[in-house]
């Protein structure tokens, strides 16, 4: 058996590396390449060295959406792992009609980006055109907190999945351990269901981490970053400087860009990863 699965594993494997070049590794590299020129297609490309990446580094509206989608993650992160934990924690308790809450919680996760994205711009527009407020083009705060409450109600009831999974894998003679020793609810829960769940909460934290700097098709759809570019996130920022703006130079610059995006994504979410999996600790 050993034999013939070494035998024919090539034959399993190559497709799935051919794949895996065509559509990431080969782009890539050609991304890559072309954040060092000028361009409008591949054929055209005109070599300007680290041009494009000085005019990204300089951009005003670049460094704005950074720090706006900063903001943004680091409050869709908390809340979205916060709401996520607390139902998972409300769902293991064994109450009636647990099935049933879990499929409503994680229902919004299988709706599109940008069909969420309309529907919540018509509701929210509709909330504050009743409290006499300006509608989202128009209204900066709102806009902010509009994608928050967005991104919580799409993730929340899939990280609540992930946690449920950890929670039922904390070992019951552990909980029970607890108990005989008189630790209280809340005790048990941060000294010895936390720590036991901390994979679930790297993977949580990870995805989140990753989903709110990625965020791209929500943003789009609710605010367009209006006003002035106000709520305008990072891969919105990319898609407008290579888009909606003609030219040689700004395909080079939206290329450089991109690169820049991908390095932050990749080293931020390292060092999320070594930072949490550093307190997990072994069943």
């Amino acid at each position: 058996m050993e034999k013939a699965i070494k035998k024919y594993f090539p034959v399993f494997i190559i497709p799935t590396l051919a794949a895996f070049a065509i559509g990431f590794i080969v782009p890539f590299i050609e991304g890559l390449y072309l954040s060092f020129c000028q361009f409008t297609t591949i054929s055209n490309a005109k070599w300007v060295g680290l041009a494009n990446y000085r005019h990204a580094l300089t951009d005003a509206s670049f460094g704005h959406a950074f720090g706006y989608t900063v903001l943004f993650a680091v409050v869709s992160i908390l809340f979205i792992n916060i709401g996520g934990l607390g139902l998972a924690l409300l769902l293991t308790r064994k109450l009636k009609g647990t099935n049933i809450f879990r499929t409503i919680f994680f229902m919004p996760n299988l709706i599109g980006g940008i069909v969420l994205g309309y529907i919540w711009q018509i509701l929210i527009n509709c909330l504050l055109t009743i409290v006499g407020k300006p509608l989202l083009q128009l209204n900066t705060a709102a806009g902010y907190w509009g994608m928050i409450v967005l991104m919580c109600w799409q993730q929340i009831g899939y990280m609540m999945i992930i946690y449920i999974a950890g929670l039922q894998n904390v070992p019951d003679d552990i909980l029970e351990a607890a108990a005989i020793d008189g630790a209280s609810a809340v005790k048990t829960f941060f000294l010895v269901k936390l720590p036991m769940i901390m994979p679930s909460i790297t993977i949580c934290v990870f995805l989140t981490l990753t989903n709110s700097f990625k965020l791209f098709d929500q943003n789009l759809a609710l605010t367009g970053g209006a006003p002035n570019h106000m709520t305008e996130m990072l891969a919105l920022n990319i898609y407008n400087t290579f888009y909606a703006r003609a030219g040689l130079q700004w395909k080079g610059f939206g290329q450089g860009k991109a690169v820049i995006f991908c390095i932050l994504v990749i080293v931020i979410s390292l060092i999320q990863l070594k930072a949490t999996r550093s307190k997990e600790v072994q069943a």
